[in-house]
C-alpha cells in the first residue's frame, strides 16, 4: 500500500503545503482503490477514515472481518422445510389437473423467494459491515457458477451462498469439500445422478478444469478415475442435504494425479489441492478478480508460495495481495471495468441512496449482463471488457438516471426486455422512487460556486479526475444554468455517471 511520496524537506511554506496536500491526496486515492476493490467503494468520509488507519491496519480492517459483528438476519424461509415430505407425497398422489396447479404454486413461490434472495444479498453488499466478505462471496459465486434455472430451489441457492460467505477467506481444501457436498452443486453438475455402474464425469472434470487446476494440468484418465471416487455422493431431496450412499460408491482401486489406492472423494480433493498448480491457479484467479487481468508469472509464483506456506488458507493470501506494491501500481488503479454488481452497489454506496426494490434491482442487473444466481454457464461470467456492449452501456446511462432522479420505470436499450410491466406489477404504475439527496453529496461550500461542484463530485464518484473533454461537458452544462438548483446538480451527477471514467474502478 502506498504510504507517502518523496520527503517534504523544502523550507518554503507554500511548497511544504503543496507537498502535504499531495501526500493526503495520494493516501485518499490509495485508500479509495483498496475500498473499491476489496469492497464496493464508499463515501469520502469512509475513504478518509480508512486512509487514517495506515496500510496494515486498513487492510486488516477489511481482511479480519469476523471481528466486526454482522447482525443481518437470514431470510425467514432460509431453512429446511419440515413439511417437504408431505408436499411431495401430495404432489405424487394428486390428479393431473391438481398436480399442475401445485406445480404452478411451487414455481411462483420459488420465483418470489429468489427475488427476495437477490434483494437480501444486494442489501448486504450495499449496507453490510463486512464488505470484503460480501465481495469474496461474489467471487466464489462466479467461480463455482451455479444457476437456479437448473437447481430450481431458492433455499438451496441461499444455502450455497451462505457456504461461500462462511468459508470466504478460509481454507482451500475445506472450501472444495463443502462445495462438493453442496446440494445445489450436486444438482447443477449432475453429481446427484452419479452411480457406481455409470459414473457421471461432469463434476470430476469441472473441479479440475474450472475450479482448481485449469486445462492442461490433468488428463482424461484422472477425470475418469476421479468420477469413480465421487460416486456415492447423492442428494436427499426430502432433507435437502448431501447423503453418502455406500452401495452406489465404487470402492475399487483408482489412480488420480499420481496417487493410487481405494480413493474416496475426499482423497481426490486433497490430492488436487496438493498439486502446486492448485495454489497458482486460485492465486491467479483471485488476483485477476481483485487487481488486474495479466499478472506476471513471478508475482503469481510469489503469491502461490505464500498461500502454500499458510496451509492453503486464503486470509494470508488476501493480505499479501492488498499490501503488495503491484496492487497499487498506476496501471492497476482505476483500470478495471466495473461489473454490473459493482456498478449498482458502488453507485448506491457513493450516492448514499437506497437500492431499488428487489425486483427492479434484479432486472437492472440482468439487463446489464449479471443476473445473480443465474450465471450464463458453468464458467460463470467472463467479466472485464465483456461487461461493456452498446446495449449494456446505454442501459448503464439510463439506470444512472433512475438512481439519481428516482424515476421508475425507465427507458431501456434496444433489444432489452421491457421493464415497465414488471415495475408496474411490483411497484405500482407511475410510482417514483426517492431522488438522491444533494445535500448529502455536496456541502454548502461545495455548492456555493460552479467551480467547486465538479471537483467535489470527482472526489466522491471517481476518486480521480475526468478527462478534459468530459469535464468540459459538465462545465458547459453548469454554465448554462444561472444558479444551479438540486435538479440541475442531479443532472450533473447523472452526466458524470455516464462518462467512460465512471465505468472503471
Amino acid at each position: 500500500m502506498v504510504t507517502g511520496s518523496s520527503a517534504c524537506a523544502d523550507d518554503d511554506a507554500v511548497r511544504d503545503f503543496h507537498c502535504v496536500s499531495g501526500l493526503m491526496l495520494a493516501l485518499f486515492t490509495t485508500a479509495a482503490h483498496l475500498l473499491n476493490r476489496a469492497g464496493f467503494g464508499g463515501t469520502p468520509h469512509e475513504i478518509e477514515r480508512l486512509a487514517k488507519l495506515g496500510p496494515a491496519a486498513a487492510v486488516a480492517s477489511l481482511v479480519d472481518y469476523e471481528q466486526t459483528p454482522d447482525p443481518t438476519p437470514d431470510p425467514a424461509w432460509a431453512k429446511p422445510d419440515p413439511e417437504r415430505m408431505q408436499k411431495l407425497a401430495a404432489l405424487r398422489q394428486a390428479k393431473a389437473e391438481e398436480r399442475q396447479q401445485l406445480f404452478m404454486e411451487e414455481r411462483r413461490l420459488q420465483w418470489q423467494r429468489m427475488s427476495e434472495l437477490r434483494g437480501w444479498w444486494l442489501d448486504r453488499m450495499a449496507k453490510g459491515p463486512r464488505p470484503l466478505q460480501e465481495k469474496l462471496t461474489l467471487f466464489w459465486h462466479g467461480h463455482f457458477a451455479t444457476s437456479v434455472q437448473k437447481v430450481r430451489d431458492a433455499y438451496l441457492m441461499w444455502l450455497q451462498n451462505d457456504t461461500f460467505r462462511r468459508l470466504a477467506s478460509g481454507n482451500w481444501t475445506q472450501m472444495l469439500i463443502s462445495v462438493t457436498k453442496d446440494p445445489a452443486m450436486l444438482i447443477w453438475l449432475d453429481q446427484a445422478q452419479s452411480r457406481r455402474q455409470h459414473p457421471n464425469e461432469n463434476y470430476a472434470r469441472e473441479v479440475m478444469e474450472l475450479f482448481a487446476l485449469g486445462e492442461g494440468h490433468y488428463n482424461e484418465k484422472d477425470v475418469t478415475e476421479a468420477a469413480r471416487a465421487f460416486t456415492g455422493l447423492g442428494l436427499n431431496r426430502v432433507l435437502q442435504t448431501c447423503e453418502f450412499r455406500p452401495r452406489q460408491h465404487d470402492d475399487g482401486t483408482k489412480s488420480v494425479l499420481g496417487r493410487t489406492g481405494n480413493l474416496a472423494w475426499s482423497d481426490v480433493l486433497e490430492q488436487i489441492v496438493a498439486q502446486p498448480q492448485a495454489a497458482r491457479f486460485i492465486s491467479a484467479k483471485l488476483w485477476r478478480f481483485f487487481a488486474s487481468e495479466n499478472p506476471s508469472e513471478t508475482l503469481i509464483a510469489e503469491l502461490a508460495a505464500r498461500f502454500r506456506q499458510a496451509g492453503n488458507d486464503f486470509k494470508p493470501l488476501l493480505r499479501a495481495i492488498f499490501l503488495s506494491e503491484e496492487f497499487y501500481d498506476p496501471a492497476v488503479v482505476r483500470a478495471q471495468v466495473k461489473s454490473p454488481v459493482q456498478w449498482l452497489v458502488g453507485s448506491v454506496r457513493m450516492l448514499e441512496c437506497e437500492l431499488p426494490p428487489p425486483m427492479i434491482a434484479s432486472r437492472m442487473l440482468a439487463n446489464l449482463g449479471q443476473d445473480l444466481f443465474a450465471p450464463p454457464n458453468v464458467k460463470g461470467w467472463d467479466g472485464g471488457t465483456t461487461w461493456i456492449t452498446t446495449n449494456t452501456l446505454l442501459a448503464r446511462y439510463n439506470q444512472a438516471e433512475m438512481l439519481v432522479t428516482g424515476d421508475r420505470p425507465m427507458p431501456l436499450a434496444a433489444g432489452q426486455r421491457p421493464f415497465r410491466p414488471m415495475a408496474d406489477r411490483f411497484d405500482g404504475p407511475g410510482r417514483k422512487g426517492t431522488p438522491v439527496d444533494v445535500a448529502k453529496l455536496l456541502s454548502s461550500a461545495e455548492r456555493a460556486g460552479k467551480a467547486t461542484v465538479i471537483p467535489a463530485l470527482e472526489k466522491r464518484l471517481l476518486q480521480s479526475t475526468l478527462k478534459p473533454k468530459q469535464e468540459q461537458t459538465l462545465r458547459a452544462y453548469l454554465d448554462s444554468r444561472t444558479a444551479p438548483n438540486d435538479t440541475d446538480l442531479r443532472e450533473t451527477i447523472r452526466l458524470l455517471m455516464s462518462t467512460p471514467e465512471y465505468q472503471l474502478t
